[in-house]
């Protein structure tokens, strides 16, 4: 997460994560740049190469922390875009439920490595914990929300894991 806030803070903003135990999830939010922040790139460019340096220094750092070399990722991030609010809403709950849809977890609310618990508490975080909140329409909308079950056709054209 350190690495995150190094390299993207300020560039994406964070809706929700999960980092399970062989891939994760990001939600994020481009920031709006003016050309003088772009510095003759595109909007793609520049978050592409910030994320390029994110996933190499990770990388970087977990092989020296394990004693390994070579690539760490098997094959590039996937992306989205979420055009639909209800798509927002049901991508949100779906990477906070993730660890336990692939049992790693048998209460997804008690997931350490996930944005959930950062949204309903008052703790800092680099989260957008009042946008998500205030999208919900409240604490206690987002919870019930999470309750919910989530079909796979909901999220099948969003993700493909």
């Amino acid at each position: 997460m350190r690495q995150w806030v190094k390299y993207l803070e300020g560039y994406l903003d964070v809706l929700a994560y999960s980092l399970n135990d062989n891939h994760f999830h990001f939600l994020v939010q481009v920031k709006h740049f003016s050309d003088s922040d772009l510095g003759g790139k595109t909007v793609h460019e520049l978050i592409a190469s910030r994320l390029k340096k994110f996933f190499q220094s990770y990388t970087m750092a977990f092989n020296k922390q394990h004693g390994r070399v070579g690539t760490l990722f098997q094959t590039p991030f996937k992306r989205v875009l979420v055009e639909k609010s209800e798509d927002l809403t049901t991508l949100i709950s779906y990477i906070h439920i993730n660890p336990q849809k692939h049992g790693l977890i048998s209460d997804f609310r008690q997931w350490e490595w996930s944005s959930y618990s950062q949204v309903i508490q008052f703790k800092k975080s680099f989260v957008e914990k009042e946008f998500v909140l205030e999208w919900f329409g409240g604490k206690k909308q987002f919870i019930d929300f999470h309750s919910r079950e989530i079909k796979e056709t909901d999220i099948l054209s969003l993700t493909d894991e």
